[in-house]
């Protein structure tokens, strides 16, 4: 979180409104991440999910991407609010996938979200002292695996697909931290202290 506030330029988003456009883009994950299972991919299978490719010879389904960016995105949400803010976004966060996720998937859905988002928050927050693009990979692993685990064992009782998964989510991680780089960058521009 940013230690003190400033005067934004113009036009500028201050730390808390731009936390807050976090915040929404966050909780748009979940329904997006609905809508793409059943709406976008390469191949969307008869009463299953559509599925894209994450790596040579290994599908998952599109709502994998997602996924991998709302934990980005709790992160973000925490740099810029803080933790109880985060905490809030995160039970929100689960209401929303109870209430979206197709009803033989509710359990495994708002569960796996529930213990991921709290496995991020919980390896963030030590590490943000070592630095943000550090801090926001490794929580991004560690929730992206706790996330296909978790929804794997309890929607399937195997976790047949967890490449499949845990590649998909690494990727929209991978592909965010260029844009973390650059907002730490900005921010330490800006005069505010940063990790």
């Amino acid at each position: 979180m940013l230690s003190k506030s400033r005067a934004e330029a113009p036009g500028r988003l201050s730390a808390r409104a731009e936390g807050f456009v976090y915040l929404a883009a966050f909780t748009a994950c979940v329904p997006l991440a609905n809508w793409m299972v059943g709406h976008v991919g390469t191949t969307c299978i008869p009463d299953g999910p559509c599925v894209l490719p994450v790596a040579p010879g290994i599908a998952a389904p599109s709502g994998v991407l997602i996924v991998g960016l709302a934990l980005v995105l709790r992160d973000l949400v925490q740099r810029r609010l803080g933790a109880a803010w985060s905490i809030a976004a995160i039970v929100i966060g689960t209401l929303l996938s109870a209430l979206l996720a197709p009803q033989n998937l509710i359990v495994a859905s708002a569960v796996a979200f529930l213990l991921s988002e709290l496995t991020d928050f919980a390896v963030y927050t030590p590490l943000l002292r070592r630095g943000l693009v550090l801090a926001v990979a490794i929580s991004g692993l560690a929730g992206l695996l706790v996330d296909s685990v978790v929804f794997l064992q309890l929607a399937f009782g195997s976790l047949e697909y967890l490449p499949g998964q845990a590649i998909g989510k690494a990727w929209m991680i991978a592909l965010a931290l260029p844009m973390v780089a650059w907002l730490r960058r900005r921010d330490k521009q800006l005069g505010f202290k940063v990790a």
